[in-house]
């Protein structure tokens, strides 16, 4: 039987309807390619393929744009915002800003791995403190209102590189999705004295079902409502920071969950494409309501949000918004639970 279940971080609703899941185009495979690519920009040694480098992390003795790097963060060559473009807003009829902004790729290994699943833990643990610097760095530069952080891994998930990498875009505007949703989470905070995540966390917790791993800090569950089949949400527990201020213990307790759910599930799915976003608050004067910016990280949990592109949508989803997922959450939950040895 179906169901319209109700998104409350999301503010939307989607239709879990078990019975579609057997759909001709319903395909969870994808075709793993791991060859190494001499012409790969984002492999070691082929440094000079791109513009010189913003930050990396890097071992003893090594120099900048050279090999012997962890991480390494370089502008996208094909930016969709320029930093050195004017900050400059025309109003009129045809209101527009110049494409003032900042886009950055970060290769997140020096190796052609083409999923984050071949990573190590000290991969992750390395990709999540090079996050942490760019978003830290951006944040000081106040013409900046909003920053994206997200990974496209395969096609499906809107990617054009094999090469594991992430992007990192900064705007001069809040987009009116994240504004709503991080006025929706400040309203929440401010009626009942905890966040609207710590809230669905307990819920979650009280009912089980859509648990997958818990950690100290952090749990991973499938949402109830969740918009992509297996769907998963990582959540802090309590108010850690953000990305750009979360500490190198809070780093090392979240890497090996990352690195274990995402296992999981390649056991149930394979090799999948996938997008994943990590949660960044404005933290801008004047951006957002100062009461917000004073309790962000109270009312705005840290969150990581990985969503499975293996389901093709057409217009229904288009015209209405509203999602058709045929798998429940509680199914993929209870599949990826059981992988214990992943």
């Amino acid at each position: 039987m179906s169901e319209i279940r109700y998104d409350r971080l999301h503010d939307t609703h989607v239709i879990i309807a078990p019975e579609r899941l057997h759909r001709t185009d319903y395909s969870v495979k994808r075709d793993e390619v791991n060859i190494e690519h001499k012409n790969c920009p984002f492999c070691e040694g082929n440094e000079k393929l791109t513009p010189p480098e913003i930050f990396a992390i890097r071992g003893k003795g090594t120099f900048a744009n050279e090999e012997g790097w962890h991480t390494r963060v370089v502008p996208n060559l094909f930016k969709a915002v320029q930093i050195e473009m004017p900050y400059k807003h025309h109003y009129g009829p045809f209101e527009y800003l110049e494409g003032f902004g900042a886009h950055e790729i970060v290769i997140d290994t020096p190796k052609h791995h083409t999923s984050m699943v071949q990573w190590s833990q000290e991969n992750v643990e390395e990709w999540l403190q090079t996050l942490r610097q760019r978003v830290s760095d951006l944040r000081r530069d106040h013409r900046i209102a909003y920053i994206s952080l997200f990974k496209n891994e395969g096609t499906q998930a809107g990617s054009t590189q094999a090469h594991s990498h992430t992007q990192v875009i900064g705007l001069p505007i809040i987009p009116k999705i994240q504004k709503e949703a991080y006025a929706r989470s400040y309203e929440y905070y401010k009626s009942n004295e905890h966040s609207l995540v710590e809230s669905v966390l307990m819920h979650e917790e009280e009912d089980s079902r859509r648990i997958i791993a818990n950690s100290s800090d952090f749990t991973a569950y499938c949402p109830y409502a969740s918009t992509y089949p297996f769907e998963v949400m990582i959540s802090s527990k309590a108010a850690l920071g953000q990305i750009d201020t979360i500490s190198d213990e809070s780093i090392k307790e979240l890497a090996p969950l990352l690195l274990g759910v995402l296992k999981k599930m390649k056991i149930q799915l394979d090799s999948f494409d996938f997008n994943l976003c990590i949660s960044t608050p404005p933290l801008q004067e004047g951006s957002i309501e100062h009461e917000l910016l004073s309790s962000v990280d109270e009312a705005c949990r840290f969150s990581i949000r990985i969503m499975p592109r293996i389901y093709k949508y057409g217009g229904f989803e288009q015209s209405t918004g509203v999602v058709i997922n045929p798998v429940t959450p509680e199914l993929a939950a209870k599949l990826l639970r059981e992988e214990k040895d992943a």
